[in-house]
């Protein structure tokens, strides 16, 4: 996707404060945080939504959890955190390009927050 912005980032043509690298994952610090640990998760094979999830790339996907969990040890998230994937834009996807938020270091409510 050359318009992708996710793509762009992952490819080093727009900056972003990494977190973490791998051949399959970028993970980097969200520009408008809603917890005081705001991480975006994202494989870097361009896949727009959640429901392009399917038997040839699901493996990504279980790849990022990996991920997730690793990151979260790493940091030291032990009082939890919270995992967020938006599908389609009525349900507030504004980047199409499926990505994960992690969000952690306050309390977290339901359903906002």
């Amino acid at each position: 996707m050359n318009d992708c912005l996710f793509c762009k980032i992952v490819k080093g043509e727009i900056p972003s404060t990494k977190i973490y690298e791998d051949e399959t994952v970028y993970v980097f610090e969200d520009i408008a945080p809603t917890a005081p640990v705001h991480y975006l998760v994202i494989p870097k094979e361009h896949i727009s939504k959640l429901d392009e999830i399917n038997e040839t790339n699901s493996a990504v996907i279980s790849h990022i959890y990996e991920v997730i969990a690793k990151i979260a040890k790493d940091k030291g998230l032990k009082d939890g955190f919270r995992v967020v994937s938006n599908c389609g834009e009525s349900a507030g996807q504004s980047v199409f390009h499926i990505h994960f938020h992690l969000l952690a270091g306050r309390p977290l409510t339901w359903p906002a927050g």
